[in-house]
């Protein structure tokens, strides 16, 4: 059974940082590209970043290139984003997912997390 559980959501300020987490379980993590997307309320869901499974490529979206940053280990089946400079605007649930291939449409990845929930103040 697959387990994607991600952490480190919170209450945080603009401007200030937080450190997602997604840990797997009962999958080859190694051979799985991974992907972070975010869900606002009454919006739909929108990719973030993703990376491939050796790390080697990774891509971001838009709103969130060089404020955020995903990485992965792969020792410890577990990918990271490292968000920087928040802003109200970064205000969603955030889920992790894994597919077989990095990309930024949310239907190809086969694995998804529960979600973490982050609020930014202004």
């Amino acid at each position: 059974q697959v387990e994607l559980i991600e952490s480190g959501g919170g209450l945080v300020q603009a401007g200030g940082s937080l450190r997602l987490s997604c840990a797997a379980s009962g999958l080859t993590f190694s051979s799985y590209a991974m992907g972070w997307f975010r869900q606002a309320p009454g919006k739909e869901r929108e990719f973030v970043a993703h990376i491939s499974w050796s790390g080697g490529s990774i891509f971001y979206a838009d709103s969130v290139k060089g404020r955020f940053t995903i990485s992965r280990d792969n020792a410890k089946n577990t990918v990271y984003l490292q968000m920087n400079s928040l802003k109200p605007e970064d205000t969603a649930v955030y889920y992790c997912a894994g597919g077989w291939k990095p990309t930024v449409v949310a239907a190809a990845y086969n694995y998804w997390g529960q979600g973490t929930q982050v609020t930014v103040s202004s």
